[in-house]
């Protein structure tokens, strides 16, 4: 997540979720927000029907305040909702570690790669170090999962809308959105690996501010 202002987000990461949100990679600061899960405190649902035996899916829990909503998330064909639900895992994962300050955490290490998960760690980094969290609804949609040759690798593309999304500084309380005349759209595209034990971990991403089309 980037946030830019609601800004510091991905850009940090280099290729990985945007989020003033902006996540992990791409041009996005850390004041731009990833994603976030509408409800109340909720765990990461059950591991997916498509994930290999024995790949038991860390717990996953974002407090009431940061809500993610992923829309239209489903897909008809079980590879490529494996690859939506691991996907859906990972910005969770990321997003709890920021309000958790928490760059260690098991669901953090779970989802990504070596290379991913230093990615992550500095996006996160971004918002951590200026004792920033994140508040608000981030909105998650149209998902598109294009799955390489192989079968061992794919691409998960998504948009999020960081309009009603904010950080918080946990010092001074101050809740900042992105700065007027910024676009709220951000793109993401997220390049994953399927490890042994069958879950889609994310390498790398990359994120553009205004890159969604619709």
């Amino acid at each position: 997540m980037a946030r830019r202002a609601f800004t510091t987000t991905a850009a940090a990461l280099t290729a990985t979720t945007a989020l003033l949100l902006t996540g992990c990679g791409g041009d996005e600061s850390p004041d731009d927000i990833k994603g976030a899960e509408s409800g109340s405190p909720s765990p990461s649902a059950s591991a997916p029907a498509s994930a290999a035996p024995g790949a038991e899916r860390p717990e996953i829990t974002l407090p009431s305040s940061f809500r993610l909503a992923f829309q239209d998330w489903r897909s008809d064909k079980s590879e490529e909702q494996a690859v939506l639900d691991d996907g859906k895992e990972e910005l969770r994962s990321g997003y709890a570690a920021i309000i958790d300050n928490d760059l260690d955490s098991e669901a953090l290490v779970f989802y990504h790669t070596a290379s991913g998960l230093s990615q992550a760690q500095q996006w996160i980094k971004t918002y951590t170090d200026k004792n920033l969290t994140v508040i608000g609804d981030l909105p998650v949609f149209d998902p598109e999962v294009v799955l390489g040759s192989g079968g061992g690798n794919a691409v998960l593309n998504y948009c999020t809308d960081e309009s009603k999304a904010s950080t918080k500084n946990l010092k001074t309380g101050e809740v900042q959105g992105n700065p007027p005349g910024t676009d709220p759209e951000v793109f993401y595209s997220v390049s994953m690996t399927k490890n042994e034990q069958g879950v889609w971990q994310t390498v790398s991403v990359r994120s553009e501010r205004g890159g969604c089309q619709r």
